[in-house]
C-alpha cells in the first residue's frame, strides 16, 4: 500500500543560493516543487542567483514563467555566500525559512525527519530551529580536508560547537531570522555568524544525506573565498567580544 504524504499547515520559504548551477538548478527545484506539492505545503522557491555567467538565470526565468511560486533573485555580479543567503532571507514572506543548495548536494525528503520538530502536540507549529549536519560527506578529500580544519578554527576562534556548522540544510522562523539581524558576513562566514547569533536559544541537531556533486564546480576552496572568511572571522570576533559563549545544541 502506497503511503499518502500527510499535509501541512506550514508556509515555506525555500531559499537557494546559486552561481553558475545551470546543470543542476533545474533538477533541484523540480524535486522541491515535487516534495512542497506532494505535502501540501504552501511554499515559495527563493532562487538567489549570484552574478552567474552561465545559463542559471535562464533557466531560473524560465521556470519562474511557468510557477508563480518560484521567484528569481539576481546579483548583477558575484556577491558571495553570504550576500546570497541574506539576500533570499530578506525577501522571504512566509512563516518558515528553509535554506539549501543550488548544487544537488542533498535531498529535500530529508525535511520529513524535521518537520515533528515544530509542531506540538496539537499540531500547532511552535517556533523551533531544526538544523541538519551530514551524516557522511561525500566531497573529494581535498575539499573534506579543507571543511575540517575550518571548522576546527570555527570551534576555536567563535566557540561554537554545531556538529556541522556549514551544512546547507537549515530550517527555522523568519521571525527568528528577523530578531538576530543584522547578519554582516557576505562570504562563507555567514552560517558561522548565523548560529553564533543564535547561541541563547536551543538547536536541533538531525542527520542528513549528503550527494557527490554531479554538474560544476564548488567555489569554496578558493583562495580569495579562504582569505574573505579569516578577515570577516576577525572582525567578528572583535565586534562581538566573545568569550567562550557556546549555542545550546540538544
Amino acid at each position: 500500500m502506497s503511503h499518502k504524504p500527510m499535509s501541512h499547515s506550514l508556509s515555506l520559504s525555500v531559499v537557494l543560493p546559486a552561481y553558475n548551477e545551470a546543470e543542476n538548478i533545474d533538477r533541484v527545484i523540480a524535486n522541491a516543487v515535487d516534495y512542497l506539492s506532494d505535502r501540501q505545503i504552501c511554499y515559495e522557491i527563493i532562487v538567489v542567483n549570484d552574478g552567474s555567467t552561465d545559463a542559471t538565470k535562464a533557466i531560473v526565468t524560465a521556470l519562474a514563467a511557468k510557477n508563480s511560486q518560484i521567484r528569481l533573485i539576481n546579483h548583477p555580479h558575484n556577491l558571495g555566500y553570504g550576500s546570497a543567503l541574506r539576500t533570499g532571507f530578506d525577501q522571504s514572506v512566509h512563516e518558515y525559512i528553509f535554506l539549501t543548495d543550488g548544487d544537488g548536494q542533498f535531498d529535500i525528503s530529508d525535511l520529513d525527519q524535521f518537520l515533528p520538530y515544530i509542531y506540538n502536540s496539537q499540531g500547532q507549529i511552535l517556533s523551533k530551529i531544526v538544523i541538519g549536519y551530514r551524516a557522511k560527506r561525500a566531497d573529494v578529500f581535498v575539499r573534506s580536508l579543507n571543511a575540517w580544519l575550518y571548522h576546527q578554527f570555527i570551534q576555536l576562534v567563535l566557540g561554537i560547537r554545531a556538529k556541522d556548522i556549514d551544512c546547507a540544510f537549515k530550517l527555522f522562523p523568519r521571525s527568528i531570522y528577523k530578531s538576530i539581524k543584522p547578519i554582516k558576513s557576505d562570504g562563507a562566514l555567514f552560517s558561522a555568524e548565523f548560529l553564533l547569533k543564535l547561541q541563547h536559544l536551543p538547536i536541533i541537531e538531525l542527520p542528513v544525506q549528503h550527494f557527490p556533486r554531479k554538474f560544476g564546480t564548488a567555489t569554496g576552496a578558493n583562495i580569495k573565498v579562504i582569505l574573505k572568511m579569516f578577515w570577516e572571522c576577525w572582525q567578528l570576533k572583535k565586534e562581538c567580544h566573545i568569550q567562550d559563549s557556546k549555542p545550546q545544541i540538544v
